[in-house]
């Protein structure tokens, strides 16, 4: 199947092209077609009306939505999630586990198999497990019941049931200098979060190749002016990747327009951490168990008002950081996709571009998802 996308605003990593068209064949852009050059035939055109076509969005931390955790143990919970991620722009994804038993874990990497071996809508790309070896006293809105010191084998054997990506643990538990090697040797991207590690104790694992941290500045060692902590380790080296939650809550506008000053915007992966209430009302949730109220769009424990994930989509995070930074779109388009393709290892997505997969999104002037193809198919359309 050929699909020509038409009267399109082209947006990708340093690319901005108004009035231009994207030509797919299969599951590949073919070409990008500027103003006055001739439009190829299609079996397929669509009409972008002049919105932005952007790189399918890749959310690599998020929990759920539509009232499903990506680790409900329920067949059709990823099917629905995944769906539901094409409404936001998101065409790859990385569904991310919580501090759970190691049953529960197999049990819910069982069905994320299941939906990958179909990928009928957003495409995981990936699994991240969130926990369970994070520190305990920075549990946010982790299940205490489970936490537990890294285990490789336990890795191992999440690894062989689905592809495991990516796993976040505390620097600082016993055995986790040597866990970073073991994550590594085995093709999986080590991150830090949930934890209380000094910049010496991140400096131990960053040597052995920790370059990650996970929702930046949340569950995490504040920056201090006698000790920097994991918050001045994001912002001080320059290898070290951030993930951003930037709704505005976890994240003050104050604190992303520094983050985008100080940090290389390569360095940049916004993401959404978002629960199972997203895209649904206010109301009474949970979260790996754990009573959850959403109010105004914030979800928090109810047991101690901690943050508990967000019910942020991708579309509007792009859409704060640029109302927040006034950085062009041709800039802040790296931090949705093609940042975190690389930072996976993941080649042929995060452009528009000729040879790139034709994971594509059309954003209206107010960030609203008009169209989304994935694998050059249509999948969702407004």
């Amino acid at each position: 199947m050929s699909v020509l996308l038409k009267n399109a605003h082209v947006i990708s990593p340093d690319v901005d092209i108004t009035e231009a068209a994207v030509y797919v064949e299969g599951t590949q852009i073919q070409s990008v077609i500027r103003k006055g050059e001739a439009l190829p035939k299609a079996e397929q055109e669509y009409d972008a009306c002049g919105n932005y076509v952007m790189p399918g969005f890749l959310d690599a931390h998020f929990h759920g939505g539509m009232g499903y955790e990506t680790t409900t143990p329920k067949p059709e919970a990823m099917g629905i999630i995944a769906e539901a991620k094409l409404k936001e722009g998101v065409t790859s994804m990385c569904p991310t586990t919580l501090t759970l038993s190691q049953e529960m874990l197999v049990e819910s990497l069982s069905y994320m198999e299941a939906y990958k071996r179909r990928q009928a809508f957003a495409k995981i790309v990936g699994i991240h497990l969130e926990g369970p070896y994070i520190n305990p006293e920075c549990l946010g809105a982790q299940n205490p019941a489970f936490v537990r010191p890294p285990n490789i084998a336990e890795v191992k054997a999440l690894n062989a049931i689905s592809k495991v990506a990516l796993i976040t643990y505390a620097p600082e538990m016993p055995g986790a200098d040597a866990f970073t090697k073991e994550l590594l040797a085995a093709g999986i991207c080590p991150i830090a979060g949930h934890t209380s590690a000094t910049y010496a104790q991140f400096q131990a694992c960053h040597k052995n190749g920790l370059a990650r941290l996970t929702h930046f500045c949340n569950q995490m060692t504040k920056l201090h002016h006698r000790e920097i902590g994991m918050v001045g380790a994001g912002l001080l080296e320059p290898d070290v990747a951030i993930e951003m939650i930037c709704d505005k809550i976890h994240l003050a506008p104050d604190m992303i327009r520094l983050c985008f000053q100080v940090k290389n915007i390569d360095k940049i992966l916004l993401i959404t951490d978002c629960m199972e209430a997203t895209g649904l009302p206010d109301g009474d949730y949970q979260l790996g168990g754990l009573a959850v109220v959403v109010k105004d769009g914030a979800a928090r424990l109810k047991s101690n008002n901690a943050l508990a994930g967000s019910t942020l989509q991708m579309n509007r995070a792009l859409q704060n950081v640029f109302e927040v930074t006034g950085l062009p779109l041709k800039e802040l388009v790296k931090t949705t996709s093609w940042n975190q393709a690389r930072n996976l290892g993941l080649s042929g997505i995060g452009k528009v571009e000729a040879g790139y997969t034709a994971d594509l999104t059309v954003l209206d002037a107010n960030f609203h998802v008009q169209a989304t193809f994935v694998d050059g198919a249509l999948k969702f359309q407004r």
